[in-house]
């Protein structure tokens, strides 16, 4: 009984490391993922801003402009980019 229960607790927590080490291999690695990250840190809506910084950083050759507002001179593509409302659409 007891050894069942020892084998019961090694997976469960073998599952859970396996788990949190997948959640880790596949966050967000690419040259957009930190730099989006940083730049919606402090937004309202963080995965609408997450969101649009990926689409414009991957569309202006991975570039986002530093900082978590302002700044777009930095990116003139980032700036320049605007939806369909022809209001900007990166953040």
């Amino acid at each position: 009984m007891k050894m069942k229960f020892v084998v019961v607790q090694f997976f469960i927590i073998s599952l859970l490391l396996t788990s949190s080490l997948f959640m880790l291999s596949t966050a967000d690695s690419s040259p957009c993922g930190g730099k989006c990250n940083m730049r919606c840190s402090k937004a309202g809506r963080q995965d609408r801003c997450l969101k649009y910084c990926n689409i414009c950083c991957e569309k202006c050759n991975n570039c986002v402009p530093s900082g978590t507002y302002g700044n777009k001179d930095e990116c003139p593509c980032y700036r320049d980019m605007k939806n369909s409302k022809g209001q900007p659409k990166c953040p």
